[in-house]
């Protein structure tokens, strides 16, 4: 990965955060009441339907990096969408897909499903979701209102996205695609997301339940 000066998750870091500052000014000027336009149309979300059990590797990821997949029932479990929010996260979306390497975990790592920060500049569809949620947090988004999410995707595979849940619908970062789509537009089969109250997952409604989210 080569994004400003630096390598890995600290290259795509600097990269990123001149793009939140050249977005921000964009929207703070009269500009502003013209972007309104630029939002996605509201739709709805995403219903929870109970329980779910987490896949196998997130489990372990959060042993590694728990501040990551703690729920603080402070925040609020929805972004307001702005233009600003929106041009940030559209940033983010794109400049993580551009700037890691995908590989496989079984590439990777030796083994088929590991989820990880993509500290290497490396990883797969789980990595750059993480990625994205890990740096958007840290420019004051809400991590609640971010659930990682697991689908089926056109392969019939098991898949890792990022839902973010806003004022206006709930919305997918992928990394197989840099538009940021609603949910039901993306012709994936939706299983399983992260639970916004405490740490446990929760069902989107689908039996099938794939064990790994192996792909790229």
């Amino acid at each position: 990965m080569r994004i400003g000066s630096g390598t890995g998750f600290g290259g795509v870091a600097l990269g990123i955060a001149a793009g939140i500052a050249a977005a921000a000014a964009f929207v703070a000027g009269p500009a502003a009441a013209q972007t309104l336009a630029a939002l996605p149309a509201p739709s709805a979300a995403a219903a929870a339907m109970g329980e779910a059990r987490p896949i196998v590797a997130w489990v372990d990821f959060c042993a590694q990096y728990a501040s990551e997949c703690a729920v603080d029932p402070s925040e609020p479990d929805t972004i307001a969408l702005t233009p600003r929010v929106w041009q940030t996260i559209t940033h983010v979306n794109r400049s993580v897909n551009a700037g890691l390497r995908a590989v496989t975990d079984q590439e990777h790592w030796g083994v088929p499903d590991r989820w990880d920060l993509a500290e290497d500049g490396a990883g797969d569809c789980e990595d750059y979701q993480l990625l994205k949620r890990k740096l958007l947090a840290q420019t004051g988004l809400p991590r609640r209102a971010m659930r990682m999410t697991v689908v089926i995707d056109e392969k019939g595979e098991g898949h890792a996205v990022l839902m973010v849940r806003t004022d206006r619908g709930d919305y997918i970062l992928d990394n197989k695609t840099s538009a940021i789509l609603p949910w039901h537009r993306t012709g994936y089969t939706f299983i399983k997301r992260e639970g916004q109250t405490s740490t446990a997952w929760v069902s989107l409604g689908r039996a099938t339940t794939p064990t790994v989210t192996a792909n790229q």
